[in-house]
């Protein structure tokens, strides 16, 4: 009878076809395959990807970075059902004289529309938020929350950025009831979605619940927030992230782009973080010219 070595090794003989899968960085030298047996380093993980060290995972977000940061929001394509003034006429909130005394001031956009309505009490943000729903066609949160806390992992610098404020958050039920003030900004509804799992419904509130909303919003403990004004190339935006999976001991990332900022979030056996990069002009826009960048191979950090 004759017997394998792998016969003495029942643990690492079930797991066989999983180690196999060594790091995807392509210029990895760290060809051990020991990712899934107990008490060794168990990399990171990054959608599909699996990374053995913080230096192949920072190394290997280069990329990503420098493509979220030279992506751009499409949400101003998307255009409301039909224009704060005539949706404004057909709730009977305004008159249709008013209406033509305040377009003929000449106001630039809808938002400036809505604040010389305000300001010239005419409409109540009420029915400006009423309005708002009927051009996009969700609800408006009529409840009473101002006592209401939530605890909420949404970067604040997102939700000023959109003008929302999360009124739900459910991890158990995955879902999240988040308010908007102007308009619906998709481009964030599907951040939160891949950053949290949690399906996030949409509805309007007015400026002022916004604003209070925001203020009574409470984050986990064991969640941070980083806001990097001046993040520089995408080397530079790699060594942060790199340096953050250090300091929480890395298990997890997902990379998004929202309202001009991209959103890297880390998890880990220390915590959560989010890095919220706002860039400007990419240096180094040749990075997908460049045959030779994913074949570097000095390490990132140390």
């Amino acid at each position: 009878m004759s017997l394998s070595f792998l016969s003495f090794l029942p643990g690492i003989d079930r797991g066989s076809k999983s180690v196999r899968a060594v790091c995807d960085l392509p210029s990895c030298h760290n060809r051990q395959l020991m990712r899934t047996i107990p008490g060794v380093r168990s990399g990171i993980q990054v959608g599909a990807q699996w990374y053995c060290s913080v230096d192949c995972f920072a190394f290997a977000s280069r990329v990503t970075l420098a493509a979220l940061s030279l992506r751009r929001s499409f949400d101003s394509a998307r255009q409301p059902r039909l224009p704060l003034g005539l949706a404004l006429l057909s709730k009977g909130s305004l008159a249709a004289e008013d209406l033509r005394m305040a377009t003929a001031q000449g106001p630039s956009d809808e938002e400036e529309l809505a604040d010389l309505l305000l300001r010239s009490n005419l409409v109540t943000e009420k029915q400006i938020a009423t309005a708002r729903s009927q051009q996009w066609g969700y609800p408006v949160f009529a409840q009473d929350f101002s006592s209401h806390l939530v605890f909420s992992d949404i970067p604040r610098v997102l939700l000023r950025a959109c003008s929302a404020a999360p009124l739900h958050y459910s991890t158990t039920a995955k879902r999240i009831l988040l308010g908007f003030v102007s308009r619906v900004e998709h481009s964030l509804l599907e951040s939160i979605e891949l950053m949290t799992g949690c399906r996030v419904e949409p509805c309007f509130i007015t400026l002022r619940d916004c604003e209070d909303q925001i203020g009574r919003v409470t984050a986990p403990l064991s969640h941070e927030e980083q806001v990097i004004e001046e993040p520089g190339p995408p080397e530079k935006m790699a060594r942060t992230v790199g340096r953050a999976a250090v300091e929480i001991g890395a298990r997890q990332a997902t990379f998004t782009q929202c309202k001009n900022h991209v959103w890297a979030r880390i998890a880990g056996k220390r915590g959560k973080v989010d890095i919220l990069f706002r860039p400007g002009q990419v240096p180094g826009g040749e990075i997908f010219k460049n045959s030779e960048y994913l074949g570097e191979t000095a390490p990132l950090l140390g």
